[in-house]
């Protein structure tokens, strides 16, 4: 996969883009990342990327030639037309299912927005619009990182076991099952018996209902949308009932 990135902090890259998985994914070349400079494609001698908003209002506003000089000539670098995201707290949330989606896109040009948005005009280079939650940050360059990192684990070949990423939070609408290591028993707390029985049967069915208990008291919010059994619908009611009972 190659992903370009567009922004006016290229060094806030360096440090997160080269460690952990993403990291291990870029020596491996299976993960082409570069970090292009909007100055870069500016025309004055000051660089500017932003100027005041017309109709008035505190804040600058991303101009929109630099922004299309940019994007056009990073799509020049390649033959193979690029998916534009624009990283905007207008955006669709970003999710576990938008990143399975951008995933598998050959390439991606990342465009990282600041000061108080871009010319509504830019968007006309869009084919997507994220945003990571709903609170406002001061650009689009830790959202991008967030992107390049979901997505670098869902490339074939980057995580160490290749069921880790279908068997995570989100993967199935859940969150992810209770996780215990050695020792078996600390300060009074034991892993629970049926993970030490060696029962596979019996794990997978201990690990299923525990994600829907912990989605159903942290995340009900995403139950909708989960693929449950009816069964599992009523588990996770009753986990809901008892945890309005005790509010």
């Amino acid at each position: 996969m190659i992903v370009d990135v567009i922004t006016i902090f290229p060094d806030m890259f360096s440090g997160p883009m080269s460690a952990s998985m993403v990291g291990l994914a870029r020596e491996r070349g299976l993960l082409e990342l570069r970090i292009h400079d909007l100055r870069d494609y500016t025309t004055d001698r000051h660089r500017s990327t932003d100027d005041y908003s017309y109709g008035g209002g505190p804040g600058m506003v991303m101009r929109p030639e630099p922004l299309f000089r940019a994007v056009r000539a990073v799509q020049a670098l390649e033959p193979e037309p690029a998916t534009v995201v624009f990283l905007t707290p207008s955006g669709e949330r970003f999710s576990q299912q938008v990143a399975e989606d951008l995933s598998v896109r050959e390439r991606l040009i990342l465009v990282c927005g600041r000061y108080e948005g871009f010319d509504e005009r830019t968007f006309a280079l869009a084919d997507k619009r994220l945003s990571v939650g709903d609170y406002i940050l001061t650009g689009g360059e830790l959202p991008a990182m967030v992107v390049i990192d979901a997505l670098t684990r869902l490339i074939p070949g980057v995580l160490g076991h290749e069921g880790s990423a279908a068997d995570e939070s989100f993967s199935e609408g859940l969150l992810e099952y209770p996780q215990y290591t050695r020792p078996a028993h600390f300060e009074g707390s034991d892993v629970p018996e049926v993970l030490l029985s060696g029962d596979h049967a019996r794990i997978a069915a201990f690990r299923r209902r525990e994600a829907i208990v912990a989605t159903a008291r942290m995340r009900p919010d995403l139950l909708p949308d989960a693929h449950l059994s009816e069964e599992e619908r009523a588990l996770a009611r009753d986990v809901l009932e008892g945890s309005n009972e005790r509010d």
